[in-house]
């Protein structure tokens, strides 16, 4: 199984880290400190190195978004982690360390409610078909992809797109036999921008992320699926106060312009 995407500056926070500990080790006055985690930002919320685990499809818009926050709470780097909700839950249950987790559909959320705080949804999205540029195939709907001709890859039936995918398929009695069923919605937004598949069940704003290589094709409303998108703290992190800051500002104007933008829908 392929390991999750780290975001951008995590290598960057770790090339500093050591530069930074002999700074924040102590105070003026050689008293022991804990470091920026228990220092105050100029927003009043503590700053905080915050590892955010977050759904795959989240992957451009949360680039986006953490660099907001980072800009409007100084003194808090923002990690993240990107994979298939399934992949972030199973590593919430492990305990690996992270103070936020975003998940693609309540379901996967609810697998760790022990192990995270209440979720807000703070993001929708919908399903299109994604097509090679140009849609050389001329799919026009779902019913085109039983077509045995064509190569359509899917998400597994266990990643949160991939139970979307099936589910509008059961409900349109179609039935599809994937080349391929991919881990998460990037890999398969990859088969088709590579051109190892014809088509592939995407969420809108993935496909919008690959506009120049790939083609969408509307789903209606009426045969189409809702993803949701849970964000919450996770229990046992040490950046308590600043994860929760981070959960309740996903919310705010700012970071729904910042989602809406990028395609998603309004929660």
């Amino acid at each position: 199984m392929p390991l999750p995407r780290t975001g951008r500056r995590a290598l960057a926070a770790a090339a500093t880290a050591g530069l930074l500990l002999p700074l924040t080790a102590c105070g003026g006055d050689g008293t022991p400190q804990d470091g920026a985690a228990k220092s105050t930002g100029a927003s009043g919320v503590p700053a905080a190195r915050l590892t955010v685990l977050a759904a795959a499809s989240l992957t451009d818009v949360f680039e986006s978004a953490g660099a907001a926050y980072e800009k409007s709470h100084p003194g808090t780097e923002i990690t993240f982690s990107f994979a298939g909700s399934q992949e972030l839950v199973a590593q919430v249950a492990q305990g690996s360390p992270a103070d936020v987790l975003v998940t693609a559909d309540a379901k996967s959320m609810d697998k760790v409610r022990a192990d995270t705080g209440a979720p807000t949804v703070i993001a929708r999205n919908r399903l299109v078909i994604a097509t090679g540029e140009g849609n050389p195939y001329e799919i026009d709907g779902l019913e085109d992809l039983a077509d045995t001709g064509l190569k359509v890859v899917l998400a597994a039936p266990e990643v949160p797109v991939g139970k979307y995918s099936r589910k509008i398929l059961d409900a349109q009695g179609i039935t599809v036999k994937p080349v391929s069923q991919e881990p998460n919605v990037r890999a398969v937004l990859s088969k088709v921008e590579l051109g190892e598949a014809d088509a592939g069940l995407v969420y809108r704003t993935d496909a919008e992320s690959a506009k120049d290589e790939v083609d969408a094709v509307d789903i209606p409303d009426a045969q189409n699926a809702v993803a949701s998108y849970p964000a919450a703290t996770v229990k046992g992190s040490e950046n308590a106060e600043a994860a929760a800051s981070f959960v309740a500002w996903l919310s705010s104007p700012e970071a729904r312009k910042i989602l809406l933008d990028a395609g998603f829908q309004q929660p």
